[in-house]
């Protein structure tokens, strides 16, 4: 049987521009390396974890992968929009907790989806899910401060889980084999 795909797995790509985006932001919300982290993300939300993310979930669409390209799409504007949101609304506050709060549940329903997938998925999007839970909370008003910090250490794990499963995608791809599993579950 002929290999179906016109393309190749755009996976691994998007996962690593989300997680290396996703890293640098919550560096900064963890209070990492003070500025440099968010100085890093607002440059890496327009180009990396944006359009690349974006081409990762528009090649999705030609494999006819509906949860890669959803989510590829979605995540690459959201970063997107957080460049936007940074640079041309200088939003903050209870506009940044709503914005977040519109992420928390597509999150949510991209978490349940992904039940269906592997472990790795499943594993991103609970954390995602929680790092958006905390970020929300923490961005809604004054004083929640530790809950940005909590979210941002959230987000760190969830960067570190993606690179994993992009690493996966791609040598587990290299070397026709499984050198690092995801745990099937569908």
């Amino acid at each position: 049987m002929a290999d179906e795909h016109k393309v190749a797995d755009p996976g691994p790509l998007g996962l690593a521009a989300f997680a290396t985006t996703t890293f640098a932001l919550s560096s900064a919300n963890a209070h990492l390396w003070g500025e440099a982290g968010a100085t890093a993300a607002v440059s890496l939300a327009l180009f990396y974890g944006g359009l690349t993310q974006l081409f990762a979930g528009m090649w999705e669409f030609v494999r006819k992968n509906t949860f890669g390209a959803l989510a590829f799409s979605s995540y690459g504007a959201f970063w997107l929009s957080v460049y936007a949101f940074i640079n041309f609304q200088k939003g903050s506050g209870a506009s940044l907790g709503v914005f977040l709060l519109c992420w928390t549940i597509f999150t949510f329903y991209m978490l349940i989806a992904s039940f269906r997938l592997n472990t790795a998925l499943v594993a991103i999007f609970v954390f995602l899910f929680v790092t958006f839970i905390f970020l929300t909370i923490g961005n809604w008003g004054a004083g929640h401060e530790n809950m940005v910090k909590i979210g941002g250490w959230l987000g760190i794990i969830t960067a570190l889980i993606a690179w994993y499963t992009s690493a996966a995608g791609v040598i587990n791809d290299t070397f026709k084999k499984v050198v690092l599993p995801v745990g099937p579950r569908g």
